[in-house]
């Protein structure tokens, strides 16, 4: 029998951003870069160390490649850069 989900609801937000953070805070943990796109809408890849990065991608160029740093990003607070955490 299929689950009925309430997804117009604030639990259901609430689960959607906890999940992202988390996922967010793993693949940092696990010495990963994170891409995405933040609240001034730049495209932004952060690290483990909690550096930040302006990039631009490279349209077709092969993963690992495919984007260009730009600029290093002014620190933020740890746990603030997430979009999820917004």
């Amino acid at each position: 029998m299929a689950v009925a989900y309430d997804f117009d609801s604030e639990a259901f937000d609430e689960a959607v951003q906890a999940a992202g953070r988390r996922a967010f805070e793993e693949t940092l943990a696990a010495g990963l870069p994170v891409f995405y796109l933040d609240s001034d809408g730049l495209n932004v890849m952060e690290l483990a160390d909690g550096r930040r990065f302006e990039i631009r991608w490279i349209p077709g160029a092969p993963s690992g490649q495919n984007y260009e740093i730009l600029r290093e990003l002014k620190a933020t607070p740890r746990g603030t850069a997430c979009p999820s955490s917004r």
